[in-house]
């Protein structure tokens, strides 16, 4: 269930010096190897997340018990320019599975060996405590974290 759109989108840019071939697959592929462990939601602990490359699959966390926590779904994925997917964790880190924001995220080849990444958080009135997830996930222990977080695995990679 989405709401109309009434609370501003939470929007972070980063400019990373790799191929945009690369910045997708690092972003979407490698997922877990740059997203911190202290950012889990999972009570069995972090290996790490993942992200289904296909319409229709998982945004999901890895417990080293094997035990696995959602995050959300993806609702677009067109490589390696663009993928959209469901934030459907509540201002309590709770899934709810009928209940979303959403996360689109959009490659652009800016120069030989440079892509911008724009990611656009937004419709968070989908969400309970919606307000609150757009305060943490806007403020720099937010998306301000883990963008550059992203930036310097994509560089290393």
């Amino acid at each position: 269930m989405n709401a109309e759109q009434t609370m501003a989108a939470v929007r972070r840019s980063v400019t990373v010096n790799a191929p945009i071939e690369r910045a997708f697959a690092v972003f979407t592929e490698s997922f877990g190897t740059w997203w911190p462990a202290d950012y889990h939601v999972n009570p069995n602990g972090y290996e790490t997340a993942f992200i289904e490359p296909v319409v229709g699959g998982r945004w999901f966390e890895r417990a080293p018990d094997g035990s696995e926590y959602d995050w959300g779904r993806v609702l677009a994925w067109d490589p390696p320019r663009r993928v959209v997917l469901t934030w459907q964790l509540n201002n309590e880190y709770v899934f709810e599975p009928d209940r979303s924001s959403e996360v689109e995220i959009t490659f652009t080849s800016e120069e030989v060996g440079r892509t911008r990444v724009d990611l656009v958080h937004s419709k968070f009135e989908g969400l309970t405590g919606g307000d609150s997830v757009a305060a943490v996930v806007g403020g720099e222990t937010g998306w301000g974290r883990l963008l550059p977080l992203f930036r310097a695995a994509a560089e290393a990679a």
